[in-house]
């Protein structure tokens, strides 16, 4: 017992780390909560999209000498307009349109990547920097995420019956194109607060992961909203505690800790639904 406690203590000791923690923590509630809405919304894929489009704007933020946060926000955005647009312009499927325009938009990050002079490494974008956050960075997350928790807090009942019935939210007379593009713009903001975190290519694992687990052991949207913030935290905590003791990328600790809770949700899940079968047989 006292050498687990020394485990999940010893990081404490360092002042980095308790600032990735802090990170982890603020990051992993707001990836949660919006991970619940594009779960059900299936918008898993825009998702992927927005998190992986938005490094030519990074790249080009750099360039242009603009706050890094600027560029990525206003590349994803680009990215989720650009596909509404030709989504209902075309007979092209949505996430067919999605794939084209995510990785056409991550193919122009790259290369831009690899080919200008900059004065900063760009590689932390790619894959996170949490260890090494800076104070700047650190107050970008905070006020990112706590203007998407504010948002989502006001407006959540308006957004789940817009998800869950998008003719009748229109009946009801809410704003519907209002809230599908204030969605959007919720998902770019958070891809950049998460991309302090686990960076451009995981950040997909944290918008989607803690919802999908609550989905397997939810059924009312309250207890999963609850459920996918714990399950986002614990893997963040304990991602950055194992980083730390086995010298690791935290960014990937984080997401395969997120993965082993999703298995063990599967497991529970397939078990009680084995469970119940019996029962009902008896």
């Amino acid at each position: 017992m006292d050498s687990l406690l020394a485990i999940l203590v010893t990081p404490l000791k360092y002042g980095f780390m308790q600032q990735a923690l802090l990170v982890a923590v603020v990051v992993g509630v707001v990836c949660a909560l919006l991970s619940c809405f594009l779960v059900l919304r299936g918008w898993s894929l825009m998702g992927d999209a927005i998190s992986h489009a938005i490094l030519p704007g990074v790249v080009l933020a750099s360039v242009v000498g603009l706050p890094l946060s600027v560029g990525a926000f206003f590349s994803g955005l680009l990215c989720a307009l650009t596909t509404g647009y030709i989504h209902s312009n075309s007979r092209v499927r949505e996430d067919t349109v999605l794939g084209i325009i995510f990785a056409g938009m991550f193919a122009l990050g790259i290369l831009m990547f690899t080919s200008m002079d900059t004065e900063q490494h760009l590689s932390h974008i790619l894959f996170g920097n949490i260890l090494g956050i800076e104070r700047d960075d650190l107050w970008q997350v905070l006020i990112i995420s706590g203007f998407v928790i504010t948002v989502m807090a006001l407006k959540w009942r308006d957004l789940l019956l817009f998800i869950f019935d998008p003719s009748h939210a229109r009946i009801a007379g809410l704003p519907t194109r209002w809230l599908h593009y204030g969605l959007l713009v919720l998902l770019a903001l958070t891809s950049v607060a998460a991309i302090q975190a686990v960076g451009v290519v995981l950040v997909v694992a944290m918008l989607i992961a803690p919802g999908i687990t609550a989905q397997l052991v939810c059924r009312r949207f309250g207890w999963m909203l609850v459920v996918a913030c714990a399950v986002s935290v614990c893997a963040g905590v304990l991602g950055v505690i194992l980083s730390f003791h086995f010298d690791a990328s935290t960014s990937a600790c984080i997401v395969l800790t997120q993965a082993a809770l999703f298995v063990l949700a599967l497991i529970w899940q397939r078990l009680s639904v084995i469970y119940r079968f019996r029962q009902t047989a008896i």
